[in-house]
């Protein structure tokens, strides 16, 4: 899907991806709120997305998103490069766009190992966080724990603790129930990041996680835990 302000830039770039038979244009948006609407009904996997836009940037769209696509950024402006890649962009081309160096970019879309769009009714398995000035891809594989602040949920992801601004409950709806166990009423924890277990007062368990923080997990979440740990 090609996300652009200026038609001209929208057409010339629908040219130049004609050289790339495996590449289907699903759609097109000029601004934030068009391209989001369209993105719920086409699911694109791939987005090439321009960053200065009225109503919105490109990083404003990514915000906004639940089924987070793979993103290459067209733009006229360089200063967005290192941001660009900081929120994990396969590439950043730069208007007007070089023929060699598209088909440079599409060669590492085409060999990129990374995760694609995920259809509605399958579990997330990255987040789009922005937490004032600074923008993550999420694997949330690599999520040991999510903790509830009111309407947010904070992500304990390597040694960076962003803020999402989405609630625990309704995360939790689309994380892969294999994976993430809701611990008390405040915190799930990812199985994998389990290092041991330890008997509490009163029925309950405490998962200490592997660099992170020891949680309780309360008395009447014990049995269903020891269900899925077959212990």
């Amino acid at each position: 899907m090609i996300i652009d302000d200026e038609p001209p830039a929208r057409r010339e770039l629908r040219r130049l991806l004609a050289e790339f038979p495996w590449i289907e244009i699903v759609g097109e948006a000029g601004n934030v709120a068009q391209a989001a609407d369209l993105m719920e009904s086409l699911s694109p996997e791939l987005l090439f997305l321009d960053i200065q836009m009225p109503g919105g940037s490109g990083f404003d769209l990514l915000a906004r998103l639940e089924h987070l696509p793979q993103v290459v950024f067209t733009t006229a402006h360089d200063e967005h490069a290192v941001r660009a890649f900081e929120v994990n962009a396969l590439d950043y081309l730069l208007k007007p766009i070089d023929p060699a160096r598209l088909a440079a970019s599409m060669a590492r879309v085409k060999s990129a190992n990374a995760e694609m769009v995920l259809q509605p009714g399958t579990v997330l398995e990255q987040l789009f966080v922005r937490d004032g000035p600074q923008c993550w891809f999420v694997p949330l594989r690599e999520v040991r724990l999510l903790t509830s602040e009111g309407n947010y949920v904070r992500l304990s992801w390597g040694k960076v603790r962003p803020l999402l601004g989405r609630s625990l409950a309704t995360l939790e709806q689309r994380l892969d129930p294999n994976r993430f166990f809701r611990a008390n009423r405040q915190q799930i924890i990812n199985l994998d990041f389990i290092e041991n277990v330890e008997l509490g007062v009163n029925g309950r368990l405490h998962a200490q996680l592997r660099d992170g923080p020891e949680v309780e997990i309360s008395r009447r979440q014990v049995r269903l835990f020891k269900m899925q740990m077959s212990i």
